[in-house]
């Protein structure tokens, strides 16, 4: 099948996204922190929400997928399970006994009970076996295999560039098992077979929603919390060596919980629009990095320049006058509010149609104003894990924009 993007506006054909599932409800106070996750939702009415985001899609006659359901698919082929099964079992903190047991316990299980226990974990005072020193020591809700509730973030773990999938690698050990699993689907499941892949869960930290597809051969990146230099140069070489691209920038973002991803302080809305973050956007700035031959052992060398601003390098780099750019909110107070909100965090179905939640007045104003239309969703329960609709879709295939 074809599948691939060349940019973030491309009319959207298919996407794949997460319904939140029981792993939002193993979420407590105690353990949130960790799993990264920042509030407690209500599972249920962030279902409903999920369910009216979905349908939007459909509405606009985009293809849903979900990750479980593929990867459900996925694991009714032996050597899929086995695979899934080994890189579970790999954490260090299971113990002979217990990693025994569970090799065998989750080897039986059918296909849609091992998607649950590898997505919403498994506690201790759940298994009915592997008795030993670490079931002794543990307490009873303590989990011997984590529940991944940002599994709802499906931009972070995959990102198609071209007709290539890059899978990511996430830098928080509590969600490496995601890019695990969609490693998993995208090399095993027949929809994608013979699918190219680049990058790699097991390379430098590059987290999708730190790459943007600013226009066909021009990619940036954002380095900072998530995405590491050495993961960013080590992207580039992969698009440079495959002819995906021409031109990688890469955006410094500065260590602040509220502006983690690329993708928290902008987003594109049309061919020469983002909205953008603007108590942030005029100290944005972005090295510009393009192939510059071999050497002598036929290694690529990058030629790399700047630094200077993000919107004057993404014109430069994208052929464009100028790159033009909404505020989110209001003013300054209105736009630290919204942006954490997610107001400028939007996923676009074609040029000047954009996906937003319904809570940021200030920022669907602007963009309505600006004459992009806003398909508005409801997020007061989706957004309490940091996250707006583009953190929770990975486009699988989007039209190619025109020369």
């Amino acid at each position: 099948m074809v599948h691939g993007a060349d940019s973030e506006v491309g009319r959207l054909r298919t996407v794949m996204l997460h319904r939140p599932g029981p792993e939002l409800s193993r979420l407590t106070p105690r353990n949130n922190d960790r799993l990264l996750f920042d509030g407690i939702p209500w599972v249920a009415r962030a279902q409903e929400e999920h369910d009216a985001f979905a349908q939007a899609l459909r509405d606009r006659d985009v293809e849903v997928l979900y990750l479980t359901e593929l990867l459900t698919e996925t694991l009714a082929d032996d050597e899929a399970r086995a695979a899934a099964v080994e890189t579970v079992l790999g954490g260090l903190e299971l113990g002979d006994t217990m990693r025994h047991h569970l090799r065998g316990f989750l080897g039986e299980a059918a296909p849609a009970d091992l998607t649950t226990y590898l997505t919403a974990g498994i506690r201790n005072d759940e298994v009915r076996g592997g008795f030993g020193l670490v079931t002794s020591l543990l307490a009873g809700d303590a989990f011997l295999v984590d529940p991944l509730p940002n599994l709802l973030f499906t931009r972070d773990s995959s990102v198609w560039v071209r007709d290539r999938v890059a899978i990511t690698s996430l830098a928080m050990p509590a969600r490496k098992r995601e890019t695990e699993l969609t490693e998993l689907i995208y090399t095993r499941h027949p929809r994608f077979a013979g699918t190219p892949r680049i990058h790699g869960s097991h390379y430098e930290h590059v987290e999708g929603g730190d790459v943007l597809l600013l226009g066909p051969g021009v990619v940036a990146v954002g380095v900072g919390e998530r995405t590491t230099p050495a993961g960013a140069e080590r992207l580039a070489r992969q698009v440079f060596d495959d002819g995906l691209a021409h031109t990688v920038l890469a955006v410094p973002i500065a260590q602040e919980r509220a502006t983690m991803h690329l993708d928290t302080i902008c987003t594109m809305v049309d061919v020469d629009l983002m909205v953008v973050y603007e108590n942030v956007a005029d100290s944005l700035v972005a090295h510009t990095v393009t192939a510059a031959g071999q050497d002598d052992s036929g290694s690529l060398l990058l030629d790399v320049s700047g630094p200077r601003p993000f919107l004057e390098a993404a014109a430069d780099a994208m052929g464009l006058e100028k790159v033009h750019r909404i505020a989110t909110g209001l003013d300054p107070v209105e736009a630290e509010r919204e942006q954490w909100d997610d107001g400028n965090n939007t996923l676009a179905l074609g040029p000047r149609i954009a996906v937003a939640y319904e809570r940021n007045d200030g920022t669907n104003a602007r963009l309505e104003d600006a004459g992009i239309e806003v398909v508005r969703i409801a997020g007061s329960e989706l957004g309490s894990g940091r996250g707006g609709p583009r953190c929770m879709s990975c486009p699988v295939e989007r039209d190619p924009l025109p020369a």
